[in-house]
């Protein structure tokens, strides 16, 4: 048996291949050889003797051949590996309320050399299951199983409540700190585990998650090879949350009135209005892209004025009222000032408005005058508790003041969002590379904010051509938030990110698909292409394959 109180010693036949072939961070090279007993053994080793800093660790070891969580085939069986529950950095908070940062951190048996950290969402508090892949690669093999060290945080602070902004390095900690804390803490105890650092570190996340990338790529250039960023927030909390507070004031404006004679907000819209919303975006834009398939693929080129929907008379299930039409062209021309200064971006229209996903974050389901969508039930929460400087967490989304409101968030911007740096300099001149993600129909993180940001970006590094050596921007057409919708929205974006830092092979286009329970075109396959280009029909053969069409521009 192998002694696993020597990582040398264990390390020693693994070594001897990679020096053979040449370095590590392949597929199929471990870097361990350890039978189950030596690697629960040394799992158990970790608390003691590990030596993390103002840290409490526990682990557990999972034998190999545990399914994944939720999981019914017999692809998703897990590697054996060590899951470790860490906690840095104890305190008490001025609110009272203890405070610590948590991650949690699974290293396998037979290791890759690659560290994946997994972004986190929403008011984060929570750790994601480190046996799944990112938000922003659902549906696609668990890197855990694939050999990665993988580890989640819970961003500072337990519970997803955003009752945490009363207390200040709670905000720091959400902000950066934890990540930080945590990234240093993982690559520590992998040192440990295995007697060398990461060959390879990556950074995946949507959302929030997609945010943190971003954050890596600027407060701490040198962590990450590679950095997907999902559906970033980046200007969350001065901008997105504007929007937010916006659209649910325009929504609540055109709602009718229940019994209790407040505004019912889900009905504003009834699903067959926004589907023939959907309908008309079709219309004026589906087949720009050589293909009338129910998705708009040539982005770009799309223009639609939902006036072209508004009721000559008393409205019915094939027009709009005028004052739905209003509240449409106000959510989606963005937030502005009594004086038309503009808040945060424009919203690109696309067929996905009509999806479950949208409606969950504008809208809701509630049939009373108590709202339920996420602007809602998220986003107020997030606005009064840490947004706002000083929390006001009495305060009515519905009188939010947008020529006044919008400083009270700027203390806090300064911190937290991550649309100012748009040069990258530091990031770029290491060698890392940077993918950014974009759903066309995500309610909340408009994908006009990811696009000019990414034009920025181009502006400040010699153009398009020369950016894309080490970011590049890929729009989903139809997809909502982080996924769903009528998109081909699974894809592997971090074996995109992979080839591209390891082979040094630049995505030039990222095959995705459509789940077999998709609603709208289940097993469709299309490319998804690096922005400025758009998925192009060739012209002939199934529409349904993504051999049949290409990167165009316009």
């Amino acid at each position: 048996m192998p002694n696993y109180l020597n990582p040398r010693a264990i390390l020693a036949p693994a070594l001897a291949v990679l020096a053979g072939c040449g370095g590590g961070g392949t597929d199929v090279v471990a870097l361990t050889d350890l039978d189950a007993q030596a690697a629960e053994a040394r799992c158990n080793d970790m608390p003691a003797k590990a030596g993390l800093q103002s840290a409490t660790l526990k682990t557990r070891y999972v034998a190999a051949g545990t399914r994944r969580p939720g999981t019914q085939t017999t692809g998703d069986y897990l590697p054996g590996h060590c899951v470790v529950t860490g906690s840095v950095d104890p305190r008490t908070g001025v609110d009272g309320k203890p405070y610590a940062i948590g991650f949690e951190l699974s290293l396998p048996d037979r290791w890759n050399g690659r560290f994946l950290y997994l972004g986190g969402g929403g008011n984060d508090g929570t750790l994601r299951d480190t046996s799944l892949s990112s938000s922003i690669s659902i549906g696609t093999p668990s890197p855990l199983g694939q050999g990665y060290a993988v580890v989640s945080a819970d961003a500072g602070h337990q519970g997803t409540s955003a009752s945490f902004g009363a207390d200040p390095q709670a905000r720091i900690d959400h902000a950066y700190n934890a990540h930080d804390k945590t990234a240093q803490s993982a690559k520590s105890l992998i040192g440990w585990r295995y007697g060398k650092r990461p060959d390879y570190s990556y950074f995946s996340g949507c959302s929030g998650g997609g945010r943190q990338g971003m954050m890596f790529s600027q407060r701490f250039p040198d962590y990450f090879d590679g950095i997907t960023a999902g559906a970033p927030a980046m200007r969350v909390s001065s901008g997105a949350t504007v929007a937010a507070m916006w659209n649910h004031r325009k929504f609540t404006d055109v709602a009718p009135a229940g019994g209790d004679g407040k505004p019912v907000l889900s009905q504003a819209f009834s699903n067959s209005d926004l589907a023939l919303v959907s309908k008309a975006v079709l219309a004026a834009c589906d087949a720009a892209d050589g293909a009338t398939d129910g998705m708009v693929q040539n982005t770009r080129a799309c223009k639609f004025d939902p006036a072209v929907l508004a009721c000559s008379g008393a409205k019915t299930d094939q027009c709009l009222s005028v004052p739905q039409v209003g509240a449409l062209k106000a959510v989606f021309g963005g937030p502005v000032t009594s004086g038309g200064q503009a808040l945060y971006a424009t919203q690109p229209w696309d067929p996905g408005i009509s999806d479950a996903g949208w409606r969950a974050w504008t809208l809701g389901t509630s049939t009373t005058g108590t709202p339920n969508s996420r602007y809602v039930t998220l986003m107020v929460d997030a606005l009064v508790n840490e947004f706002f400087t000083p929390p006001d967490p009495a305060f009515n989304p519905l009188a939010f003041n947008f020529d006044t409101d919008p400083a009270r968030m700027q203390a806090f911007s300064a911190v937290y969002d991550t649309y100012r740096d748009d040069q990258l300099a530091a990031f770029k001149a290491r060698g890392g590379k940077l993918l950014f993600i974009h759903g066309m129909a995500d309610p909340i993180f408009s994908a006009d904010e990811v696009v000019a940001y990414y034009q920025r970006l181009a502006a400040n590094n010699g153009g398009i051509d020369a950016t894309q050596s080490f970011a590049r921007t890929f729009l989903v057409p139809g997809m909502n938030h982080c996924s769903g919708g009528p998109a081909t929205d699974t894809f592997d974006s971090l074996r995109a990110m992979v080839d591209w830092v390891e082979k040094g092979t630049a995505p030039a286009v990222i095959p995705a698909r459509a789940g077999a329970s998709n609603a709208y075109f289940a097993n469709r396959t299309r490319p998804l292409c690096p922005y400025p280009s758009f998925a192009r029909y060739k012209g002939t053969g199934s529409i349904e394959d993504a051999a049949n069409f290409s990167c165009a521009q316009n």
